[in-house]
Order: structure tokens, then sequence, then C-alpha cells
């Protein structure tokens, strides 16, 4: 509590959630500074976070949480503080571009996103406005990222259903693509003749909806299906 023209005023409470120490020293400094912040926590991992929420879940007003932590994803974090009805607001900061990673903090219940690349001091006010009560996106802005979330998860839902069609031996068919092998190559190391790697390939690309080796061997890897070594 700090004393302001002989008003006593709340400070908020901090929690960074931040893995790079040096940064994360540097926001708790900045923080510090102003007299309306105390920082009463800090943590590099998931684990570090719920470890000091579990015990101070109440002493804490605002968690500046990155996404990309070394033991999981931060929008876990976020979704387990809405869940339990927790009053603590999420500032969420990420080195990702990535829109959709924005959108999926947003839905899993961040009241602001900004990326790590901004300035320490708009971090600092980001926080002040949030805890005025201030939006940090418009609603347009947030209807825009649920739609983003909405598509993204039909996208993957698409292509587990063109996964799921793939059998066994076509699996191993872009497996064998992803390690270089040609269609000979192919067919010797699965003991088939080159006409049934053929008609194989031909069934992958129709059940994946591509049009090209190069093509399916994309779609396996982003999804998954194949490990590329």
């Amino acid at each position: 509590m700090t004393v302001e023209n002989g008003v006593e005023k709340e400070q908020t409470r901090i929690l960074l959630v931040e893995d790079h120490a040096s940064f994360r020293q540097a926001l708790a400094f900045m923080f510090e500074r102003e007299d309306e912040f105390v920082v009463v926590g800090q943590a590099g991992t998931l684990a570090e976070a719920r470890e000091f929420l579990n015990g101070s879940a109440d002493a804490t007003d605002v968690a500046v949480c990155d996404l990309a932590l070394p033991d999981g994803d931060g929008f876990d974090l976020i979704e387990e503080l809405a869940e339990k009805g927790s009053a603590v607001t999420t500032l969420v900061l990420s080195a990702s571009l990535e829109p959709a990673r924005f959108a999926r903090a947003v839905e899993a219940g961040a009241s602001g996103v900004l990326h790590k690349a901004a300035a320490i001091g708009d971090i600092v006010d980001a926080v002040r406005r949030l805890k005025a009560g201030e939006a940090l996106l418009s609603p347009n802005e947030i209807i825009e990222m649920l739609r983003m979330v909405s598509r993204k998860r039909q996208e993957e839902l698409e292509a587990q259903k063109a996964i799921d069609r793939l059998t066994r031996r076509e699996k191993e068919v872009l497996q064998a693509l992803a390690e270089g092998l040609d269609s000979k190559d192919i067919a010797q190391k699965l003991h088939i003749t080159v006409e049934t790697e053929r008609t194989h390939m031909v069934n992958i690309l129709n059940k994946l909806d591509v049009h090209s080796r190069l093509q399916a061997l994309v779609f396996a890897a982003r999804n998954g299906v194949v490990e590329i070594r």
C-alpha cells in the first residue's frame, strides 16, 4: 500500500511468468520503479507459477505471462486461472507474431496480448490500463480473434479426418517419402511393386485432397503423420 497526497492507495500486485531471467528482472525493475506496483512473485516455469498461485492467488492482481515456457504452454496457466474463477488478470507476452497464438490466448481468458518486442514501458502501461478497467483490444478485434480460433479448429478437425482415412501402409509410404526416397526406393523398402506404390500415392493424394507428393509430405509433416529425421 502506498500513500499519495495523504490518501492510502492499494498497489497492483504483479506476478511475472517468464523464463528469460534477464528480461523478467528488467520487467520487475520497471514495475518496482512505480509506486503503484509491487512485484509479489517471479516464475520461470509453469510449475513455479502454479506453486506460487496455489499459495498466493488471492495476493495477486495481474499475471504477466509468457506463452512459451520450458515445461509447457502459458495457455494452460491462463485457462486454469479462468476455470478457477480467479480474479487474477492476465497480460500475455509472446515472441511469436502468429495472430492465431494471440487469438488462442484471448480465447483462453487473457485480458490483453502484447508482442515481447514491445517497449518495457508499454508493458507497464498496459498493466496500468488493465487494472484501471480499460480494454487493450476493441470488441471487433476480440471477435476477429475468436473467429480465427474457430477457423483454426475447423482446419485441424478436417486435417484429422483426412489423417484418419489413411491406412497403415499409406502412412508407411508417407514416412518413406519423408526419408527422401523415390517411388522405386519406397517400393523396395516396403517390399511392394512400383505400381503398388504409385497406387498408394494416388490414394494418399485423394484422401488428403492435395495434388502432389510434395504437398502430401508438407501436410503429413505439419500434422505429425511423419517424423522428419
